[in-house]
């Protein structure tokens, strides 16, 4: 960036606004494992206000607490005055990026997110060599690292790669009778680890009769980098995609996404990303009405839930956790209990609201001891429903999620809806 995060954002118009009500302490994540007012939102918003005025000098003391938000928004929802905290803080995390540099091992890996063909390299010698690097679990589905490196904590679990990207494994038009065409966009984790959520998605839409377009050119939604103050990398993912999907959306009825963290970024992050380029702006704004989480859309455009109902009843309990990204930026939250519902029973956690603790980079490979004290509570709380099964719209909840079931004692298996509603459609 030419100018810096200081010079083309008032901070001002928001820190000035809070009014110190208190309301926003109970429910931030990261206050609520390091209880100290200075790592809370309006705390944040004190600091960024100093900053604007040129009190603040963004040295590393700086850089470490702005760095220690999740991201997580519940600030934004109880807030009387909906401040968008989150928002300011990803702009000052830009301004950290170019006066510190990102890390290394951060670098590599948004370098990855820009070229596709990299990543799918990078991934497929991951795959030949995963077992030199890590123990996989028993349910395949997991893995532990063998080093302790910054984004590989010997201690913590993380998914396993698979031999073939979704993406890779399918053609990029797949015609289910030509009544209806949906476009998918699958996510960098739906892609190359839980590749079943992208598979049973393309089942649902093949026993709906609904065609469906892989868009296989499109680059990582930026978010990964977007949180991390790495702002090159998501002008440019962004600037391709919107482009791309400009090329192909009159063509599809929607652009279905089955990750809560993608969609929230493309229908609503392009927009504030873009907030100093006006012509981007118009342009991410104007394909928001071809954006849809893939439940919200099954749910409200199609006989889906008609179908569900005259299926068989599954014995399993499943217990839904709401992404961040879903629930409090984007309202969905009904829909995926509405389908998931028809064929299983719901027992519903204390707070299935609360963030499980993901992050982000930064959360997941500097500061890791706080997303794994986020995320205990979240374990507990499902562990505390004795369902058979934690459902959420999410690959970055379900990658933090089973770190944090990882470190208990439990049987229960995380499965996105998408993968649910499939297995209900096969009975």
């Amino acid at each position: 960036m030419s100018k810096t995060a200081q010079e083309i954002f008032n901070f001002g118009a928001t820190t000035d606004e809070c009014i110190k009500c208190g309301k926003c302490i109970p429910v931030c994540t990261i206050h609520n494992v390091n209880a100290d007012e200075v790592t809370s939102p309006r705390g944040f918003l004190d600091l960024l206000g100093a900053y604007q005025r040129g009190n603040l000098e963004l040295d590393k003391n700086a850089k470490d607490i702005f760095e220690s938000c999740f991201l997580c928004t519940a600030c934004v929802e109880v807030c009387p005055k909906s401040l968008p905290t989150d928002m300011v803080i990803e702009q000052v995390r830009a301004d950290i990026g170019e006066k510190f540099g990102i890390a290394w091992y951060k670098r590599a890996f948004f370098l990855l997110l820009r070229h596709r063909w990299l990543n799918d390299l990078a991934f497929k010698l991951g795959w030949v060599f995963q077992t030199c690097s890590f123990k996989i679990q028993a349910n395949k589905d997991s893995m532990t690292s063998r080093f302790n490196l910054p984004m590989l904590k010997a201690d913590r679990i993380l998914p396993s790669l698979k031999k073939v990207s979704f993406l890779n494994s399918h053609k990029e038009n797949i015609d289910n009778g030509g009544k209806r065409k949906v476009a998918v966009f699958i996510g960098c984790l739906g892609n190359y680890n839980y590749v079943n959520v992208g598979n049973s998605l393309l089942e649902i839409l093949e026993y709906l009769e609904i065609d469906a377009f892989l868009a296989k050119d499109q680059k990582c939604c930026g978010a990964p980098a977007y949180f991390t103050g790495d702002f090159y990398t998501v002008d440019h993912n962004a600037k391709f995609n919107i482009e791309y999907f400009e090329s192909f959306s009159k063509d599809v009825e929607a652009i279905i996404i089955p990750e809560a963290t993608c969609s929230a970024m493309i229908k609503i992050d392009y927009e504030h990303f873009f907030h100093d380029q006006p012509e981007w702006k118009a342009r991410a704004v104007a394909l928001r009405e071809k954006i849809f989480m893939a439940t919200e859309w099954l749910e409200q455009h199609t006989e889906l839930s008609k179908i569900l109902a005259s299926k068989k009843k599954d014995p399993k309990i499943v217990t839904y956790h709401d992404p961040c990204h879903a629930r409090k930026m984007q309202g969905i939250y009904e829909e995926p209990r509405k389908l998931i519902g028809k064929n299983y029973d719901i027992v519903e956690m204390s707070d299935p609201n609360s963030c499980c603790g993901f992050g982000g980079v930064t959360m997941q490979s500097e500061k890791y001891h706080f997303a794994k004290a986020a995320g205990a509570p979240k374990a507990a709380m499902i562990n505390e429903t004795k369902a058979d099964v934690v459902s959420s719209e999410c690959s970055a909840c379900r990658m933090q999620i089973n770190a944090s079931l990882g470190y208990t004692d439990t049987k229960t298996v995380f499965k996105n809806p998408i993968e649910l509603i499939a297995e209900a459609l096969k009975e």
